[in-house]
């Protein structure tokens, strides 16, 4: 993955717009966070392989960023903290949020297939 150039980025988003994309959407502060340490709050979001399709997708400037995707029946999905980015070998675009400590922290990830289990 390279880190977000915005334009470069931009680009993926708007060429992923208005077809029905998969998504997947994923959040941790660590599954065993409260193991290592008792006071820690432990919470995540994992979504996989929702259909959406989306009529505007838009990356913040400010780092860490923001992506967006305003959906075509109005609501929205997005993803604070990414930092990183790349489009794989099976045109999927994949986006990930590494934290202070080089953790993968968020993952937003576009396919116009499902991803596999």
């Amino acid at each position: 993955m390279e880190t977000v150039n915005l334009q470069k980025l931009q680009d993926l988003l708007n060429s992923f717009a208005n077809k029905d994309v998969y998504i997947h959407l994923e959040t941790t502060n660590g599954a065993y966070a409260s193991h290592f340490d008792e006071k820690v709050f432990n919470a995540g979001t994992f979504i996989r392989n929702v259909l959406i399709r989306y009529e505007l997708g838009k990356v913040t400037p400010d780092v860490p960023h923001r992506v967006g995707l305003k959906l075509s029946n109005g609501g929205w999905v997005y993803a604070q903290g990414i930092t990183h980015f790349e489009l794989d070998d099976q045109n999927r675009l994949l986006m990930g949020g590494h934290g202070y400590d080089g953790k993968l922290a968020i993952a937003l990830e576009i396919s116009e297939t499902p991803f596999a289990y």
